[in-house]
Order: structure tokens, then sequence, then C-alpha cells
């Protein structure tokens, strides 16, 4: 343990700067967060007293490639961010976790109401709290109270995983305190997509907590999904590239869209089941067309359009690798933007089929064509970003267009609604 006191000064005087640069990279973003650090050791200490064991943080995550690939086992290209969710700790005396989050309230428990997922606290961080913990002492682990003031950049909603940054948060928390730092990446990242399915209540794949606790441009691969694959970390910053990664709210409401989300795993699932399979990930594209007719009575055409984006989105993610650890990112720009019009086209997940006089997806991606380009004259590349429905749209944007960019997105959809993203090497860390 040390003290806020000492923790602030060694900020002030450079102490921890080498931290700040890995995780954080660019001067003024590095700047920025020193003072940010500064603020939550301050209101730490002035909720929780003046020793602290030190700061972790976990990053939100971008999807470069695999939309909607994880759930059925398939492969994913994700991505570590700079923004993330950073928390000032301590440990409790009495076992018992009081976190205060920046801008919400306090959130208290105590040791004996670490129980089951019950339906009252469903979609609370609550549930996730007493989630994580119950599964990170399900894995044979320990498990501790702790005190600790939380900041997060990845607003919720953006679509850059804010619950599974503050899952991996709480795993990182609870490895460092108790555990030695052993929890391993991908076991957060199954502790955490547990939390989630369970307590929380959202079906979601694995992809979300996988990115965030490992860190890096990652290469995965879901087929095992109790102990998926890291395939490989590909060593590249896009900026050097002459590209930065642009990601738009558009602020649409994620509210009532649960049963959009989860019609598709479950339309994927039905084609699966027709072959008497669990997950599209062991049927093939050959398989699909020869039952077209079949699968479009037993299941619907929308799940058969479904299960061929998978099919072929799958292959993309080895092609964008491919691509970019060729540097080749013509290539790359050209699987991004085939990943785009699939989603839209098969996938259907770029609006809801409930709403769609409300289209600020489609919107976002015609206004990023405009000053992008389509076909062979385009300079760039976007897609719908994560789940889809509403939450944001990914671009691929020149580095020279970037700023013409970011001001036509926010004039459409309000002030900072684009940001800009850096890729961040590590998850889950204690930075200072």
């Amino acid at each position: 343990m040390t003290t806020v006191t000492k923790l602030i000064h060694g900020i002030d005087t450079n102490a921890f700067d080498d931290n700040f640069r890995l995780i954080y990279k660019e001067p003024d973003l590095t700047a920025m967060q020193k003072s940010r650090y500064k603020k939550v050791l301050r209101e730490f200490e002035k909720n929780f007293g003046s020793e602290c064991h030190g700061v972790f943080s976990a990053p939100g995550r971008t999807e470069i490639g695999g939309n909607h690939t994880d759930h059925q086992h398939g492969e994913v290209l994700c991505a570590a961010i700079t923004a993330d969710t950073i928390a000032a700790v301590s440990p409790s005396s009495d076992g018992s976790v009081c976190l205060i989050s920046e801008g919400y309230g306090t959130i208290t428990i105590s040791p004996d109401k670490l129980t089951g997922p019950g339906e009252s606290d469903k979609g609370t961080t609550r549930s996730l709290i007493c989630g994580v913990l119950n599964y990170i002492k399900d894995a044979g682990y320990n498990i501790g109270g702790f005190n600790a003031y939380v900041s997060s950049d990845v607003i919720g909603g953006s679509g850059l995983s804010s619950s599974a940054a503050f899952e991996t948060l709480i795993c990182t928390i609870i490895s460092g305190l108790y555990n030695d730092n052993r929890i391993s990446p991908v076991e957060m990242a199954i502790i955490g997509r547990k939390a989630e399915n369970v307590y929380f209540g959202k079906p979601c794949g694995l992809m979300d907590q996988m990115a965030c606790s490992v860190g890096s441009l990652c290469h995965i691969d879901f087929r095992d999904n109790d102990a998926p694959r890291i395939v490989e970390k590909i060593d590249l910053d896009l900026t050097d590239c002459g590209y930065s990664i642009c990601i738009t709210d558009v602020r649409s409401s994620h509210a009532d869209l649960t049963d959009e989300y989860a019609a598709i795993p479950a339309e994927m699932n039905s084609v699966a089941r027709f072959f008497q399979k669990e997950y599209l990930a062991d049927v093939s594209k050959d398989q699909i067309y020869d039952n077209i007719s079949s699968l479009r009575s037993a299941c619907g055409d929308r799940a058969v359009l479904r299960a061929i984006h998978f099919i072929e989105e799958n292959k993309r993610v080895h092609e964008e690798a491919e691509a970019l650890k060729k540097r080749d990112i013509p290539s790359f720009l050209d699987a991004v933007q085939r990943s785009g019009d699939s989603s839209f086209r098969f996938l259907q997940n770029v609006y809801a089929s409930s709403s769609p006089h409300s289209q600020s997806i489609s919107i976002a991606l015609a206004a990023s064509e405009h000053i992008l380009g389509s076909g062979k004259k385009a300079v760039g590349a976007c897609r719908v970003h994560g789940g889809g429905f509403a939450g944001t749209i990914q671009a691929f944007v020149p580095n020279a267009l970037v700023s013409e960019y970011k001001t036509a997105m926010d004039n459409i959809f309000g002030t900072n609604a684009c940001r800009i993203l850096f890729i961040r090497n590590m998850g889950g860390a204690k930075v200072i």
C-alpha cells in the first residue's frame, strides 16, 4: 500500500511516464490522462482515505473484422483501444465492496450478498460485480473486498464495450489484490462473459471480453469457446500506415432492441441445427447452398442470409489479418468494405426491422461514403460496428481527411460524436 499523496507526486515528477506512454501513446493524450488520474486519486481520497493500492485500467475495444461471428464459434479480428475505464483502489478490511463511479451513485455489497443472480439486479452494475466475483471464486481463485473510485471514457452505448471493460477492470483488481496477478487474460474474458450472460442477463459472445483482457490487435479463434485461441497478435500502428480508426456514435437509443440482438444468434443457430450442428462454425458454404430451398422453408430467408454472412465473414477475418501483416492496406480496406456491405445486406443489423423509419446507422454510412468515396474510387472504408441496430459505425480514414471526416460526423450527430481511436498494446493492468 502507498498513499494518494505519493502517487500524485509520482505523476507530477514523471515517475510513471513509461507506463502512460505505453498505454496511451500520443503525447497530448498522455498529458490529459495524467490529469485524469490525479482527479481520480483525489476523489478516492475524499471518499476512502489516503491509503491507496494504486490505479488500475482496462481498455475498451474495437471490432476490426468478424461482425457477429464469435457467438457461432467463428473468428474475429479485434483490438484494445486507448479509451479505458480506470479505478483507484484499496482492499477493504471487512470483505465488502464499495464502488463509486464518476457521475453515478455508490454501490456497496456486503460479503453475504454475493449470491446467485437475482432478477431484481439484472442489468445493473451490481450484478456484474457479483457475477465476476462469484465466477473468479468458482475458478479456484481468491476473492476479497475493495474500495474503488471509477472513471470511464468508454461510454455506455458507444459501441466500445463499456461492460466488457468494466468486467476486465474488476477481474484485474481482484487478480492484483488477492491472486498475485495469476488470473490469465483468457480466464478473465470467460469470467466476464459468464457474468454478463447470467448475472447481467445480456446474451453476448466472447469477443468483447477477449479484446479488452488480451489487448493489442488480435486474431482470435472461438471454435472452443471455453478456451478461445489467440491465433496471433499483429504488431501494427495504422497511423503509421496513413490511416486512423474513427468511431461515430449515431446516438440512437438501444432501448427495446434486445429482441433484435437475440434474433441473430437464434436464427444462425436454427440453421446450424438443420444440419445437426450446434454452431455455424461446423457448417460449410456448400452445405447451405446445396440445401437452400429446404433451409428457407425450415428456418426462413433472413436466417439463411445471416448464415451466409457468417460463412463469408469468417473468411474475411483471415483476409484482413493477412493483409495487415503484409501492410497491404488497400486489400485490408477492400475486405473491411465487403464486411460492411455483408452486414447491411445479409446480416441485416444496420437498422431494426421493427422500426425502419429510424436509420441513423444507414445515414452515418451514407455520409461516410460521401467523404471517403465508394467502389474503386474509395480512399477508405466504413461499416457497422459491433452489435448494430443503434450504436456506432467504424471508418478507416486517411489521416489527411480525419479532420474533415470528424467535422462532418459531428455536424450530423452532435459534438464529439466521432472519436479517433488508437490501438492499445495491453489489456487490463495496474498502471501506477
